[in-house]
């Protein structure tokens, strides 16, 4: 089972690189779910794709972006439920550091297909330090 969820969450991010190198807000918008909740490299807020479509379309059209995911766990959550988190590298200017957040997606079966139903970034830099007795 666990080969079969990887196998899902790798083609969406496929899917998700290609359209974010062409910064296709459309096609970006096509892998959420109708009732997608998305929170991205912004304050607001997002829901469903138009919500989703309308993040992209506001970012700056860069020159050469690209993303790279990394460190990518999953969890089959239910038949039709998966977690997935990892890192996600944004690079949208030669020479320049990635812009580099933790992600964690949750995605479900809609329609026949999988779509990415929650959405999340956050900063890789640490907010809170843990104690160091903690375990």
């Amino acid at each position: 089972m666990q080969n079969a969820t990887d196998d899902i969450v790798s083609g969406i991010m496929k899917k998700w690189a290609a359209a974010f190198t062409r910064l296709d807000a459309e096609a970006l918008a096509l892998l959420y779910s109708k009732n997608a909740f998305f929170f991205g490299s912004n304050p607001n807020f997002y829901r469903g794709r138009d919500g989703v479509q309308a993040y992209f379309a506001g970012l700056p059209r860069w020159q050469l972006p690209s993303v790279q995911f990394t460190d990518v766990r999953t969890a089959r959550a239910a038949p039709d439920l998966i977690n997935v988190a990892g890192t996600a590298s944004f690079f949208v200017k030669e020479g320049a550091e990635p812009l580099t957040v933790k992600i964690t997606w949750v995605i479900v079966r809609e329609d026949g297909d999988w779509k990415i139903v929650s959405h999340h970034v956050s900063s890789k830099a640490p907010l809170i330090e843990p104690r160091a007795d903690a375990t």
